[in-house]
């Protein structure tokens, strides 16, 4: 069956093309779709749209369908947000350069640090969690209206005191910047596969909803 996709800004670009011609075998779902469309979507986290309402990867598709491939749209640039599971030290400096905008009348920024003990051990599905973490970021950028948003998740072994994550976002005003950078760091905690090991303990935590 023959599915019409809608392509916009980067990606429209990256494709040379405002519409692609997709052929999929009968009973294809939008993630079938969207895994042979994969050249177009690196690096940038995409919302699905089926005949105009926004699907799951779970919808089936059916023949003359109109796929719409959505990139972050709050600043008009997948520039606005930045990603990163590193082993590196953070810190909010370079965070906060990243969401500086001549639109924005706020700049908020968190830092989630080691407490009461010696260090924190920090593993994850590196590649998933990278990946997740720009879907929550630009989720937030699109529903609260923000200009741009950052978000760091350090791994490995974090001192006393150090910063395991760091969240930088920018809006026009300040309620809007607060409830992004809410959003994301409870979305990535609850989302994002990163385990915590504590004094040789891994820590409970919240079992992640597919759907969230």
């Amino acid at each position: 069956m023959q599915v019409n996709v809608r392509l916009f800004a980067a990606l429209r670009e990256r494709a040379g093309a405002a519409e692609v011609e997709l052929e999929l075998p009968p009973g294809a779902s939008v993630g079938d779709a969207l895994s042979r469309l994969s050249h177009l979507t690196e690096g940038v986290p995409v919302v699905m749209a089926v005949n105009q309402e926004y699907a799951e990867p779970e919808l089936r598709l059916a023949a003359g369908d109109e796929l719409a491939l959505i990139p972050p749209v709050s600043g008009g640039s997948v520039a606005a947000l930045h990603a990163r599971v590193t082993e590196e030290p953070l810190g909010l400096d370079a965070l906060v350069e990243r969401v500086r905008d001549p639109h924005a009348g706020a700049i908020v920024t968190f830092l989630g640090v080691t407490r009461e003990v010696d260090e924190l051990d920090y593993e994850a599905y590196r590649d998933m969690a990278q990946r997740k973490i720009s879907e929550i970021v630009a989720a937030a950028l699109e529903r609260h209206g923000l200009c741009a948003a950052a978000a760091e998740h350090r791994v490995g072994r974090v001192p006393l005191s150090e910063p395991s994550v760091a969240i930088a976002v920018s809006a026009p005003h300040r309620d809007a910047a607060f409830a992004g950078g809410r959003e994301i760091i409870d979305a990535i905690k609850a989302q994002a596969p990163i385990w915590k090991k504590e004094e040789g303990e891994w820590v409970a935590g919240t079992t992640p909803q597919p759907h969230a």
